[in-house]
């Protein structure tokens, strides 16, 4: 027992040192447990298996499946106008958002949604995320205490009560406590813990696509002669092939896209051909997007009788006509030993070979506007073509040099597609199978994961990057020290005198000295095995003093949900942590004013609602 409690205190001394990381720590302490003879091989690892872990590297495939598909790019642009510039209005809406959310959905399932779009939504506004992801996860673990099935803990105290031959708690009774918890939350952070947020630099500042593009238009030149030209009912492109027509040598035009005016999805017509090809067929009421002289597309126009269709502003006509969930857009570099060097290419042409278009050319930094290049090293261009076939390029890195970030910007695009429904509907699918309890959690988040990365919503290399790697490690290495609580009956001699020497004196303050100790216990360990160890021990206390164990159980699931002080607490402060690039000291500061707040409001409140 003693040598537990010495591993316990160095670990949380190193926590709050902070000079290792929270995973080396942890495994420090889970092996430490097992050299000194507290655990055996199988209590050591059992983290490892622990369906917990399993459920949380799954929510961030879930999670990365939302943002690469577009809903994140969404969800932040919608958070953004509705907190009107704001930041305290953005600071409200993903507190409540997470609180209201996390009472039907799991505690974790909520923070790996919302992880993504907060951070998106921080560095729109000009903020860091730290300085909003630490609400997302204390307001989920409070909106826990809205509902029955919220967090395991209100279960887990509502069927001790039953085993007792009790009534348990009815689905929204929860709420009765929730509620005013969850407004105390975003009051708290409204006006007072916004100011406690560190202001923490971190590296997952997502890639603004009109930023981006704008960028690319000074540099390259991009946006010159660019149209979209529409075929009309008397052109003679009609039901003939780009083949027929050699718009490049007579025209001195490049076509770029095609859309079709009247797709059908049952008979294979796709609503857009990205890269035609010579074989591509004309159909009435197509629109061409097309780059070349102004004087060559008039002729064009008048030749085929087209009709011209207005632009958008350079930028949102780049970003909305030429990126989407399939294609992309980013910056090219070729090097000195690059076999494209002396090659003659024009500019627009498809080139099958890498699956990309050439857009535009730069030399020695500044636009080459000849339609005709002979490469050189150093030469710069703008290419277009699928997500997959540009990340293939990074294999060419001695021929070509990728630059920026086209992973941040596919994230970045904020128009949907088939895959952005599929991977909501994974989602809502482990949401249903959650609530209905029709499987356990973690094979729920496994399926959903599962069917985010068959139907390739997310390739499953990069499915696996998703996964924060170093919070899963520490969460799985640190379940062996609940393990070690309960085995070496430490929690249940300290609980017991608890009892003891407070429960003779007043029933409040045995439930303000129950919501210390099971605090106190959820902040090293799972919440889970906090309330089926605190659970027993308060029922026995009102046994004894012969009053109603309903609301010494309702205090163990408050507090137990309560893990404010620590990253290891709760796996959606973990969840957070890398992300916010968070110490173990940030979380005391924030966290213990708010901790102290719910003590008070619990013991006013409870003896009200469940009277002893």
């Amino acid at each position: 027992m003693y040598v537990m409690l010495a591993i316990l205190i160095i670990t949380i001394a190193l926590f709050i040192w902070g000079k290792y990381s929270p995973d080396m720590v942890a495994l420090l302490s889970m092996i430490s447990l097992y050299v000194w003879g507290v655990l055996d091989a199988k209590e050591t690892l059992s983290g490892f298996s622990n369906p917990t872990v399993v459920m949380i590297a799954a929510l961030f495939i879930i999670g990365e499946g939302l943002s690469q598909t577009g809903w994140t790019a969404q969800a932040g642009k919608k958070f953004v106008q509705w907190s009107g510039n704001s930041v305290s209005k953005l600071l409200m809406i993903i507190t409540a958002g997470s609180g209201v959310l996390s009472g039907f959905v799991s505690n974790t399932g909520t923070v790996a949604t919302l992880l993504p779009v907060t951070i998106s939504s921080a560095w729109k506004m000009g903020v860091f995320p730290s300085q909003l992801l630490m609400p997302v996860a204390f307001g989920s673990n409070t909106g826990g205490l809205l509902t029955l099935t919220g967090t395991p803990p209100n279960i887990i105290v509502s069927n001790a009560l039953e085993e007792t031959g009790l009534e348990g708690f009815s689905f929204f009774e929860f709420g009765l406590i929730g509620l005013p918890l969850l407004i105390i939350t975003l009051v708290y952070f409204r006006f007072f813990g916004k100011k406690l947020l560190p202001k923490n630099h971190t590296n997952n500042k997502p890639v603004d696509i009109a930023s981006t593009i704008h960028n690319w238009i000074e540099a390259y030149k991009i946006e010159d002669n660019y149209y979209r030209l529409r075929i009309r009912s008397l052109s003679p492109l009609i039901n003939t092939t780009f083949a027929d027509w050699d718009f490049e040598r007579e025209y001195n035009v490049q076509v770029i896209r095609l859309k079709r005016r009247h797709p059908n999805r049952f008979k294979g017509t796709e609503p857009f051909i990205e890269f035609p090809t010579p074989e591509t067929d004309l159909r009435y009421h197509d629109i061409i997007t097309i780059k070349g002289e102004t004087d060559a597309v008039n002729r064009l126009m008048i030749h085929f009788r087209l009709g011209l269709l207005p632009l958008e502003p350079i930028t949102d006509e780049l970003k909305h006509n030429l990126i989407n969930q399939e294609v992309g857009m980013t910056e090219m570099l070729v090097t000195p030993k690059s076999f494209l060097v002396g090659r003659k290419i024009r500019l627009g042409n498809y080139f099958k070979r890498f699956g990309v278009q050439l857009l535009a050319a730069s030399r020695n930094n500044k636009p080459y506007l000849e339609p005709e290049i002979e490469v050189k090293a150093g030469d710069g261009f703008i290419i277009r073509g699928t997500w997959e076939s540009i990340d293939g390029l990074k294999k060419q890195h001695e021929n070509l040099v990728i630059v920026g970030s086209p992973e941040g910007m596919a994230k970045d695009v904020e128009n949907l597609t088939t895959k952005s429904y599929i991977s909501l509907g994974a989602l809502l699918l482990m949401i249903g199978l959650l609530l209905f309890k029709i499987v356990p959690g973690s094979i729920a988040a496994l399926i959903a994961a599962g069917i985010v990365v068959l139907t390739g919503c997310i390739p499953a290399s990069k499915a696996y990057k998703a996964v924060s790697w170093s919070s899963v490690i520490m969460i799985a290495a640190m379940i062996p020290m609940g393990v070690a609580l309960q085995k070496t009956g430490t929690a249940q001699m300290i609980a017991s005198n608890l009892v003891t020497y407070l429960g003779q004196a007043n029933p409040v303050l045995l439930l303000g000295g129950i919501f210390v100790l099971t605090t106190a216990f959820s902040q090293v360990i799972n919440n889970s095995a906090t309330a089926v160890l605190m659970a027993p021990i308060a029922i026995i206390a009102a046994r004894t003093l012969q009053i109603s164990p309903e609301p010494f159980m309702i205090v163990v699931a408050i507090s137990a949900s309560t893990a404010f002080l620590t990253p290891v607490g709760t796996t959606t402060n973990a969840m957070v942590m890398s992300a916010g690039g968070y110490k173990f000291i940030d979380y005391l500061k924030v966290g213990a004013p708010l901790l102290f707040i719910f003590l008070v409001v619990t013991l006013l409140l409870v003896p009200i609602i469940w009277p002893f």
